[in-house]
């Protein structure tokens, strides 16, 4: 049976497509209670949670935890590996390094969302890639010997200047040489950026690293126009072993988007 999560933040956030955010235990108990498998954890600082507390409140309703979500350094801090000042690239690469005993404890992928950042005025598009890269290189290097991957998401042009499209990413890829650097496909920026969401996953293949769905208008899967289905047979067909987790907008509400979402997934006999 496909395995389902759906992203939870540890903590309040602007970031607006989580459905669930703060009061940790109460959302873990409701996310288990509408079937879910898993819950990716959105956390902006390691040191802002108690890892021991976490699994705990995970382990009691049977979940597993597949990925952590970073986002929110950006978002809330303004880290940036590709930020124009040294000590904020620093900051995040330090930030990004100190996710991985956490990751290791739960077997999660480490997400790169907008901790690529955006290039800032006066900088150029190759300087800002050169700083991704280098940045890419040495978190990779550090996670390695812990057996901690990085999935970056190739995020749409109206989010960033930085990897829109699986073939950016696979390039990145390539520049980056790391075994544990791979990408994180999300259906609501596939559906923007990319050509054929099918045709993409088949070239990533085994560099899948993480899922995110949501539908076109990136309210729960089932609510916009993507053929679900035939994306999932596709991720699935390629040999992908992990969660398929929901992102999307808590529309109407968390709970009947997370309700929704989950039915609708399971309905598709995939």
């Amino acid at each position: 049976m496909m395995r389902l999560s759906i992203v939870l933040s540890t903590h309040a956030a602007q970031f607006e497509a989580v459905a669930f955010k703060g009061d940790f235990e109460n959302n873990v108990a409701k996310i288990a209670g509408y079937g879910y498998d898993g819950v990716e954890l959105a956390i902006r600082d390691p040191k802002l949670v108690n890892p021991d507390e976490l699994a705990q409140v995970v382990s009691k309703r049977n979940l597993k935890v597949p990925a952590i979500g970073t986002g929110q350094a950006w978002g809330e801090e303004g880290l940036s590996f590709t930020s124009n000042d040294p000590e904020l690239r620093r900051a995040a690469i330090e930030r990004i390094k100190s996710h991985i005993p956490l990751a290791a404890e739960f077997g999660a992928a480490v997400i790169l969302g907008l901790i690529r950042g955006i290039t800032p005025k006066g900088q150029t598009h190759e300087q800002s890639m050169a700083y991704l890269i280098g940045a890419l290189q040495e978190c990779s290097a550090a996670a390695a010997p812990h057996g901690v991957k990085y999935a970056l998401e190739p995020l749409n042009r109206y989010e960033t200047d930085l990897i829109h499209t699986v073939a950016d990413g696979l390039d990145l890829i390539e520049r980056v040489g790391a075994d544990n650097f791979g990408l994180l496909l999300d259906t609501f920026h596939m559906n923007i950026e990319e050509p054929s969401i099918e045709e993409s996953i088949r070239a990533c293949g085994d560099r899948i690293f993480h899922f995110h769905v949501a539908d076109s208008n990136r309210w729960y899967p089932g609510a916009g126009h993507l053929d679900f289905k035939g994306i999932l047979d596709t991720l699935f067909e390629s040999g992908y072993e992990g969660f398929v987790s929901g992102e999307f907008m808590p529309i109407p509400n968390a709970d009947a988007s997370a309700q929704r979402a989950i039915d609708y997934l399971r309905g598709l006999d995939v």
